[in-house]
């Protein structure tokens, strides 16, 4: 019976997966942020790509 009263007390694993939450968050966050600056820059790249070619023509 001790052993389930202390396991109710312990928040350590608690702990652990509201960091791994936040982590995750996280991480979703920064995927999102790079998939739309990876947007913009291949956008950029490829208008500075048809601007050479089409000065070097």
């Amino acid at each position: 019976m001790t052993f389930f009263k202390n396991m109710l007390r312990d928040e350590a694993g608690a702990t652990a997966i509201e960091y791994g939450l936040i982590a995750a968050l996280i991480a979703v966050a920064a995927i999102t942020a790079l998939q739309s600056v990876g947007n913009e820059l291949n956008t950029t790249f490829n208008k500075v790509s048809t601007d050479l070619a089409a000065a070097n023509t």
